[in-house]
Order: C-alpha cells, then structure tokens, then sequence
C-alpha cells in the first residue's frame, strides 16, 4: 500500500513537470519561430580571427548564421512534432503502458539535450532563465520517468524473436559514425591553429561535447547490455532509440532550413542525417512489435 502511493505520488509529479516542460518549450518554440528572417549582412571577427557571418534579428539576432538557422528549425520541429507527440503520449501513459512509458522517457531525454545545448552553445538573450528551467524540469523528469519503468516487466514483455544482435549493432555503426564524424572535425584542429568547423564565435564545441560524453557512451553500455539480454539494455536502448528518431528528425529540419538559408550546409551530411532518421525509424518499429502490451503498474499517472 505504501509502494503503491509513492509511486502515485512520483507520477503526479511526472505530470506536472512534463505540463510545465510543454508549456514552456512551446513559448520558447514560439519566440524563437518569430525571429525568422532573412540573415542580415553583419560580420564578426572571432577571437581565433575567423570571420563569422551574424543573424542580426530577434531572439538570436547575436548568434552566427549558422547557430541561428539551425535553432529556428529546432524550434519548428519541436513546436509542431515534439510538444504535440509527447502531450499525446502524456495523456496515453494513464494506461500503465510499457510502451508509452519508453516513448515519454525517451522525448523527455530530447528535450533535455536540446535546452542542455541551448543553454551551453546559444548566445545569451531573454529567454536564458526559461532554457535554464526547461534544461532542469527535463532532466528530472526523465530520471523520475526512466526510473519508474518496471524493468523486470519490461523484460517479460520481449518476444522471443526481438532482434537483438541486429539493433546492438546498429547503435554501435550509429555511436561509430557519430564519432568518426566529430572526431573528423575536432582531431586536425589540434595539430594546427586553425579552429575546428563549426566553433565560429563561440568558446566550445557544445554539441560535439554532449555527443562524444554523453550520447555515444550511452549507446555503446545500451549495445553491451542488450547483447547480454539484459533489462537494463532493453529499456536504456529503446529508450535511446526515441531521442535519436527525435533528435535527428530536427537534425534533418536544421539541414534543410540551413540548405535555404544558405548557411553552408552541406548536402552529403543532410543526406547521411535523413538515412539514418529513417533506419532509426524502421529499427524502432522493429523494436515495438517485439514488445507485447504488458501492462506495468508503475506507469499510472493520476491527474
């Protein structure tokens, strides 16, 4: 009886935090879709001496060309994909659903990644205190969320047939990827003075650093850990899988507003990012199937 009330009590404040993590990415969404227009002709020399191109106007009227574009699509995305599709799966998750349980956790890993980098990379502006909220409710949401899933259940509920090889070794070709393709960028800058592409006029490589510390680690202990038919893999690796087809959906929407805006996007990386969304895709839906509607009793958020 006293289990069952502190797990009442964990997911009502799921509920609220989640509430508050939609209402405020949505303002912020919104603030941010109004600074779109055309990038003005201003130019700033960096302290490494490299020539950056700034936006000029609105939210992220101090933010490169670049950075500006791609948080306008960010913001797209999150507005018209993300904040509705979680909102969905908040109200479905009062059905004690496993699965619904994943795909909350995995959109609430979204958008703390996705605020984390707005704190850390974006320039300073008016909205910092609310990136700095979302960046905090998101991260105790996920854990509160990630820690609630019945992993034992989780376990009971995989078929027979999941294909474990086969999604281990995607996540371990996708953290391989990712990794050859920032270390790419990263390691000849640190046999040379020119700065690493991408860094423009900022002090770090934020994305790079989230990437390389926290996402790919994550997905390499998920691969191990589903090979060795473990709980833990199956949740952390399905888990994963939702933040990537989120993530990389908005990667994809970034590239292609870049690609318009002409903000040196290149096609062969969009290209690459569009693959992988829709492999992402396929290998997650391989992964539901598999998954049979076993009901957990640690996923009823009461209202």
């Amino acid at each position: 009886m006293f289990r069952k009330g502190k797990e009442m009590r964990k997911n009502k404040i799921l509920f609220i935090l989640t509430s508050l993590i939609l209402i405020l990415s949505a303002i912020a969404s919104i603030a941010g879709l109004l600074s779109y227009h055309v990038p003005s002709n201003l130019t700033f020399t960096s302290i490494t001496g490299e020539s950056v191109k700034i936006f000029g106007y609105g939210l992220y009227k101090n933010d490169s060309v670049s950075i500006a574009t791609q948080g306008i699509a960010s913001d797209f995305m999150t507005l018209f994909l993300v904040v509705p599709l979680t909102l969905v799966v908040l109200i479905r998750s009062k059905r004690s659903s496993i699965k619904s349980g994943i795909l909350l956790t995995g959109l609430l890993g979204y958008f703390f990644y996705t605020y984390t980098s707005y704190v850390f990379l974006w320039n300073y502006n008016t909205l910092f205190l609310v990136y700095v909220a979302l960046m905090s409710l998101s991260f105790y949401a996920f854990l509160i969320s990630f820690l609630t899933i019945d992993q034992e259940g989780l376990l009971n509920s995989i078929s027979d047939a999941f294909p474990t090889k086969r999604i281990a070794g995607f996540m371990l070709a996708l953290a391989l990827m990712v990794s050859l393709l920032w270390l790419g960028k990263i390691v000849p800058s640190l046999f040379s003075s020119v700065p690493p592409i991408g860094l423009e006029h900022y002090t770090t490589l934020v994305i790079q650093a989230l990437d390389l510390g926290f996402v790919i680690p994550a997905s390499v202990i998920a691969a191990i850990l589903l090979l060795r038919k473990n709980a833990l893999g199956y949740l952390l690796g399905s888990v994963l899988m939702v933040k990537y087809i989120a993530l990389l959906m908005t990667i994809s929407a970034m590239f292609i507003f870049m690609l318009i805006q002409d903000s040196g996007a290149s096609w062969i990386e969009g290209s690459v990012f569009l693959g992988f969304t829709a492999v992402c895709i396929y290998i997650f839906s391989i992964m539901l199937k598999h998954i049979k509607p076993t009901e957990s009793p640690n996923r009823i958020i009461e209202r």
